[in-house]
């Protein structure tokens, strides 16, 4: 855990809380099979993550858009893999082995 959070950024880390409430609703109405709901909190997690990096710079060059990609998506994929792992190690303390 320690890993991935030198890597998230701080202010993003209320992205992965959201996300895990995000799919424990999906989870809940079983609208969605559950073996979807990763890659759409992962597809969710990188939109959030775009709209906070947009937010937040300055983009007057093609440079710093491509930066700004490559920021909103490595992001998206840290922050709804954190909330994966949460919601894996909240699985498994449940567990009686």
């Amino acid at each position: 855990m320690d890993q991935i959070m030198n890597y998230v950024k701080p202010e993003l880390i209320v992205v992965a809380v959201a996300l895990y409430f995000i799919g424990m609703a999906l989870k809940q109405a079983q609208s969605v099979k559950d073996k979807y709901i990763p890659l759409l909190l992962g597809g969710v997690s990188i939109v959030l993550c775009a709209i906070w990096v947009i937010a937040t710079s300055t983009i007057t060059n093609a440079q710093e858009a491509a930066m700004a990609v490559f920021t909103a998506i490595t992001q998206g994929i840290l922050v709804a893999g954190l909330s994966t792992y949460v919601d894996q190690i909240k699985k498994q303390m449940n567990k009686e082995e």
